[in-house]
């Protein structure tokens, strides 16, 4: 993951990302780990909150140890799409549940 994910931005080479921003729209998601994720679908990327097992992971896993090149694809709505669709998570946003916790949410 890169440093700029940590801190809430992420730079694609056409645009500047809010990360938190994208984190703490309902389109998210309210329960699970912060990752960023493309859709299958329609090829767009945002972050996603998805539950461990979802991501075929052990529940209590400790999220600061996961690689998204070990998660597993899940479903979630895509806005686009219009419809519940799969998601292939690209990066774990471990900066956001930093500063989650740090907020004490």
């Amino acid at each position: 993951m890169s440093s700029d994910a940590e801190h809430g931005r992420a730079d694609r080479s056409d645009d500047v990302r809010d990360l938190e921003g994208e984190l703490a729209s309902t389109s998210a998601g309210h329960v699970g780990i912060p990752v960023d994720a493309i859709c299958v679908g329609c090829g767009r990327i945002r972050v996603k909150r998805a539950d461990p097992e979802e991501m075929g992971q052990h529940p209590q896993v400790d999220p600061t140890t996961l690689d998204a090149t070990g998660l597993t694809s899940f479903t979630h709505v895509c806005h686009p799409c219009g419809s519940v669709t799969w998601w292939n998570p690209v990066a774990v946003l471990t900066g956001l549940l930093d500063a989650e916790r740090d907020r004490g949410e």
